[in-house]
């Protein structure tokens, strides 16, 4: 799965942990600070340019520098480790490219939060009548904001484009690595399906998920110091008292309780939704041997294999039944839990209208950055079922047992019983 487009795929994903969270620290503790000594230190809050402009600051231009060089090292120093792996183009400088637009879609959200507090602080000083106020006032900060989207869109579509080239790349890596292996494959069961669907499945899914997650870490990057200055506005909550940084505390202790509640709940689904993808298969490939071969396909196996469909769906929408009831109703509390905690500083009148709209949209950002699992955990089940699948190929060619949830297919009668 990961090793026919990959090199060497864990001392490279090792190796890539390492080098980001090594980056990362040094930005923190030196390479920021090396950007003041040069001149590209961050702006004062409040100080800088809202529309295109927010992309050119010496600052951004600094830290663009700074990724492409530590991205250029990485990718150069495996190029000249394995330079025999005909997808190592597509893998490293593919995966470099992603993160970068990734990291650029993060920063077009700061640029949009940046944008509010202006916007949204003209806006409250007009419905209050104050004097001084103008349609050109809102007609700029408009055109403002139209730059910003239109960069937004042209970066996302891009990345798109991209992207769906590099999921093809990696889907075509499995197909050649799998065919190439393909007469000790083909007595699995559905193995015919787990090349042509599963491999499809599995790049694109784990291109979403990766992207996803880099996204959620980058956007925890660029917006902790937001949220960690904003918490000054909001010294006290209820209940609690004063807490230094108390919005970035509140999104992660909400996030983590999110998180290990849905986890509890959902543990079961992975090895269901594998279920219904061997049910499924069984019952498929007998359909089509029938095509051809009057013998199969007869009415009291269709049948057996048909209720061991239904049996595994009626199974599965249980499951999915208090899942999703958890899962709704801690999306709902999440929609007003940030509110609940604001509500003394609405009653002081200690904000402004600009600032409750970047404090919003910096804690959902923070918060939804740390429920990534929970944001991504049906779509993680679905991917776990799939790398079930995946394994027994793996564990053939490698002469491995197979995975315990496979061997629960057995050999009776000259065909192929589920143990449910």
């Amino acid at each position: 799965m990961f090793q026919s487009f990959f090199p060497q795929p864990k001392p490279f994903f090792a190796s890539a942990i390492i080098w980001t969270i090594a980056t990362i620290a040094f930005w923190y503790t030196i390479g920021a600070n090396l950007g003041v000594t040069f001149g590209a230190g961050p702006l004062a809050e409040g100080t800088e340019p809202i529309g295109a402009a927010y992309f050119l600051t010496p600052d951004k231009l600094y830290f663009y520098f700074y990724f492409l060089l530590c991205g250029g090292i990485f990718g150069t120093l495996w190029r000249i480790y394995d330079r025999e792996h005909r997808w190592l183009n597509w893998s490293i400088w593919g995966s470099i490219f992603i993160i970068f637009s990734t990291y650029f879609g993060v920063l077009v959200s700061l640029a949009v939060n940046n944008w509010r507090r202006p916007f949204f602080d003209l806006l409250q000083a007009a419905l209050e009548r104050k004097p001084g106020i103008t349609a050109a006032d809102f007609y700029i900060l408009l055109i403002k904001f139209s730059e910003i989207g239109a960069i937004a869109v042209f970066v996302f579509i891009i990345t798109r484009f991209f992207i769906s080239h590099y999921v093809f790349r990696w889907r075509t890596a499995m197909n050649e690595f799998y065919m190439s292996q393909w007469s000790r494959l083909r007595h699995i069961e559905g193995a015919a399906q787990r090349v042509q669907e599963d491999t499809m499945r599995f790049a694109d899914i784990s291109e979403g998920l990766g992207v996803n997650l880099i996204d959620a870490v980058m956007t925890l990057v660029a917006f902790l110091p937001l949220l960690l200055s904003l918490s000054k506005h909001v010294p006290a909550l209820p209940f609690l008292g004063e807490i230094p940084y108390s919005l970035f505390w509140l999104a992660l202790a909400w996030s983590i309780f999110g998180t290990a509640l849905l986890g509890f709940v959902g543990i079961k689904l992975p090895g269901i939704v594998f279920r219904n993808q061997r049910v499924e298969a069984a019952y498929r490939k007998e359909l089509v041997y029938g095509e051809d071969d009057a013998s199969r396909a007869a009415p009291p196996t269709v049948t057996e294999l048909f209720g061991n469909v239904r049996r595994n769906y009626f199974r599965m929408y249980f499951h999915y039944l208090y899942f999703n009831a958890v899962r709704s109703v801690y999306s709902q509390a999440d929609s007003v839990f940030v509110y609940f905690f604001l509500v003394p500083t609405f009653v002081a009148g200690a904000i402004t209208m600009g600032i409750l709209q970047q404090i919003l949209t910096a804690f959902g950002q923070v918060s939804n950055s740390f429920q990534y699992l929970v944001n991504s955990w049906t779509t993680i089940i679905e991917l776990l079922s799939i790398h079930k699948r995946l394994r027994a190929f793996e564990a053939v060619l490698y002469e491995e047992p197979l995975p315990e949830i496979d061997q629960q297919f057995i050999e009776a009668g000259g065909k192929e019983e589920l143990a449910l």
